[in-house]
């Protein structure tokens, strides 16, 4: 665990402001320290670094959660505005395994953002300095991507084909119902990578996604995993894939597939599960919807929850107990986790963790870190997986997860 010291007397405002022309991704003033979460145009960014709290294990959800309520009840905080993302914020992403380093807390030196039309800035300021107004800063030029190399990862193609086969035969044999496997992919280039690019290139190509970028893993997410405003907890759960292509109507195909279908009651089953004890009323949609994206199709349902008054959860608390969902678990969820470490034989980091953003109040926006990429210096680590149930077949699996990768790689090389 590692906490770098707060500066003394942190002061939080947040102030309206105008943002002629401009799209939160384009505020970003250079490639480090790149904090997002934008859908559709609206979200926050930040940059700057105010504090840093780093966790790892089976308790760094509740670390995590202790750290912001002690930085929280420290802040000097004036929010002119009131709206959901404006005050004291801090983004955050978690590693997906227990054993995973590098869960993140990042509380940002300024934010940015923007809900409905209003357009705000959060600034941080400390000691005895008056907080002062601060124009946004200057925009360095975001370098394009240039030449690529693509290399295996950790678990390459063909051993994610047999991992894929060896779960399928222990799901027959009875041992479990589904477990998520995912595989990597190596992206090298000749410079260092500005996660600018790749972020702008997936928000491009897949506004409807939350674009996400925090401590270097940058992606877009079509997966919300629990958002927190007051009482009301919110989900979309994705579970059952289908690519364009694959059948002469896709949403028939994949609303008439029992196997999608199994997959998405996993999921939707290991939420409400997890959900249920903390809310008085939990609504969940009797069939899923489609939610078609550029790239691939998937089964969708928006679960609601309000959360009991007598003893509300924060979002982490609230995240640390449905996580990891069946969608990038499995079910039953320990065996799957166990059967995921064995057959990946990877540390997936924070790929399939949770990611987003929290607020002051216990509340906030947290994503599945799907569709991403680990940025380090020159080298990009992109993930891809896929639900596998007992009557899932290898090779398809393996085109599903080539198809998953193609966001990043498309963001990555900037084709069109």
């Amino acid at each position: 665990m590692t906490i770098a010291p707060l500066p003394a007397g942190l002061r939080v405002r947040t102030r309206a402001v105008d943002l002629p022309g401009k799209g939160l991704l384009d505020l970003l003033p250079d490639s480090s320290g790149v904090l997002s979460w934008v859908r559709e145009g609206d979200g926050i960014v930040g940059w700057g670094e105010v504090a840093r709290f780093e966790t790892e294990g089976p308790d760094r959800f509740a670390e995590a959660d202790g750290w912001w309520r002690r930085v929280v009840a420290g802040l000097d905080v004036h929010d002119e505005l009131g709206l959901p993302g404006t005050g004291a914020v801090a983004f955050t992403s978690i590693a997906f395994g227990d054993q995973s380093p590098g869960s993140v807390l990042v509380v940002p030196r300024v934010v940015v953002g923007q809900r409905d039309g209003q357009a705000w800035i959060t600034e941080f300021s400390s000691g005895d300095m008056p907080m002062q107004p601060r124009s946004l800063r200057a925009v360095t030029p975001v370098r394009p991507t240039g030449p690529l190399r693509y290399a295996d990862g950790y678990l390459p193609v063909d051993g994610y084909r047999r991992a894929v086969a060896e779960a399928v035969r222990r799901m027959r044999a009875g041992e479990l119902d589904k477990a998520a496997l995912a595989h990597d992919l190596l992206a090298v280039a000749d410079e260092p990578l500005d996660p600018r690019f790749l972020l702008a290139g997936l928000a491009r190509r897949y506004p409807t996604c939350w674009s996400f970028a925090v401590d270097g893993l940058v992606g877009a997410t079509p997966e919300l995993l629990l958002r927190r405003r007051g009482s009301v907890v919110e989900s979309r759960v994705l579970a059952g894939t289908i690519w364009p292509g694959e059948g002469a109507d896709p949403e028939t195909a994949l609303l008439d597939s029992g196997k999608d279908q199994r997959e998405h009651a996993y999921a939707i089953d290991s939420l409400t599960d997890a959900l249920r004890p903390f809310c008085t009323t939990l609504d969940v949609p009797e069939q899923p919807s489609i939610l078609a994206l550029r790239n691939v199709w998937h089964l969708a349902s928006d679960v609601r929850g309000t959360l009991d008054p007598a003893s509300p959860a924060s979002l982490l608390h609230l995240v640390e107990v449905v996580h990891p969902t069946a969608a990038v678990g499995g079910t039953p969820t320990k065996e799957a986790c166990t059967l995921i470490a064995e057959l990946e034989g990877m540390d997936r980091g924070r790929y399939a963790g949770p990611v987003g953003w929290l607020d002051a109040d216990g509340g906030g926006e947290l994503g599945i870190a799907l569709r991403c990429a680990q940025l380090d210096g020159r080298v990009a680590r992109l993930f891809a997986g896929c639900g596998i149930v007992a009557d899932s077949d290898p090779d398809s699996e393996v085109r599903e997860a080539a198809a998953k990768l193609v966001p990043v790689r498309d963001a990555l090389e900037g084709a069109e």
